[in-house]
């Protein structure tokens, strides 16, 4: 609350200024201009009160549009009339009696006649409409704005938290699967599945109610579950993820690979029957991410392997991206050949640097136990 009553009245002394500037050229000097406008700034002030926070709430954004034009013509009118009585009475008087100092003789013809006749001057009323209405003009269009600006960050922070949202069961939903089966087999592997996914899930429920995350712990959140599809293929996978560069500096929106690699597995691995493989590469180059991804494709495709480059993870991806990154991200899904699917993922990371305590460190990749078969390449280069 005091810092909105600070920034209006730093936006009321901002148009003081700006007010004595425009209209203290056509006065004796800047000074007399400055005691004018403060004699109208409390027609101002309370004519913008009542419109933004009596009209606006109360009519229009009710959409009671019949009902907001006699409300607002009144307003208009007695912003007017109370404008022109300053002026009559306080304003037109102190200007006459500066410019009778410094002329001596002087005679303003705007000043003859009686209240009601200087108040009815057809030249005058045009005047103090104008005079009267353009800065309040000026504020309910910055308050519109501003109240359009936190409406569109509302709605994109709540697509934004659905859209995460999304991630959790459908990441749970596979790999639930992927238990289900092996315990149906009486897997010893079962443990670690259920080791592995319950850190994933603490990551996702604890570590991913914020706007950005380390990106060295999405990496390892990833290799966790890259761990966890290993753990069910065996060694009838051939996987390779490298890493090239120095993940340590920078933040990323949480799981926006993961989808990418899910994919991979659901729409790749497991539908391929002779010599399944993936590759995962991600390097970081100059504050750019570039993530890719290639997997074999069965030589027979099912209709769910038909919409490998249109499910839900990967559209999900992508409205994220577009929503985060707007004109700073790349996403690329096409088939190289006639069996292979591969996907490019790149980020412009310029903005998204942040300093450590300590610089320079190796990156440290934990993933879950017994995935000897899967090669990690870590390298770190200087950028």
């Amino acid at each position: 609350m005091n810092k909105r009553v600070w920034q209006h009245i730093v936006f009321w002394l901002i148009c003081t200024v700006g007010m004595t500037v425009i209209y203290g050229v056509g006065m004796p000097d800047y000074m007399t201009g400055l005691q004018v406008i403060l004699m109208f700034m409390p027609v101002h002030i309370l004519y913008f009160y009542v419109v933004a926070y009596w009209v606006m709430p109360h009519y229009l954004r009710l959409r009671k549009y019949l009902q907001v034009i006699p409300v607002l013509l009144a307003c208009i009118f007695i912003s007017w009339f109370c404008f022109r009585t300053i002026e009559i009475l306080f304003a037109d008087p102190f200007l006459y009696n500066v410019e009778l100092k410094k002329r001596g003789a002087f005679v303003w013809h705007k000043l003859d006649g009686s209240f009601r006749a200087q108040l009815l001057k057809p030249v005058y009323i045009v005047n103090a409409l104008e005079q009267s209405n353009l800065l309040v003009l000026v504020a309910i269009c910055l308050k519109s704005l501003k109240i359009w600006y936190e409406k569109r960050q509302v709605v994109l922070q709540s697509e934004l938290n659905f859209l995460k949202g999304q991630i959790h069961p459908h990441f749970l939903f596979n790999t639930l699967n992927n238990l289900y089966a092996l315990t149906l087999q009486r897997s010893l592997q079962s443990p670690a599945i259920v080791l592995g996914l319950s850190n994933i899930l603490r990551y996702m429920s604890y570590e991913c109610n914020t706007e950005r995350v380390l990106l060295k712990r999405d990496v390892e959140v990833l290799q966790n579950y890259v761990a966890l599809e290993k753990i069910r293929y065996e060694d009838r996978l051939d996987l390779t993820f490298s890493i090239v560069g120095n993940l340590e500096h920078y933040s990323i929106p949480p799981l926006l690979m993961l989808p990418l690699v899910e994919n991979a597995f659901k729409h790749g691995a497991s539908e391929t029957i002779h010599e399944p493989w993936i590759n995962i590469n991600l390097q970081i180059k100059q504050h750019k991410l570039t993530f890719k991804i290639s997997n074999s494709k069965p030589a027979t495709q099912s209709p769910l392997a038909e919409k490998h480059l249109g499910n839900i993870g990967l559209k999900n991806v992508k409205k994220r991206l577009e929503l985060l990154f707007h004109n700073e991200h790349s996403l690329q899904l096409f088939e190289e050949e006639e069996d292979v699917y591969v996907a490019i993922l790149e980020l412009d990371l310029t903005g998204h640097v942040y300093t450590a305590s300590q610089k320079g460190l190796p990156v440290v990749l934990q993933p879950v136990k017994q995935t000897e078969n899967i090669v990690y390449e870590n390298q770190n280069i200087d950028n």
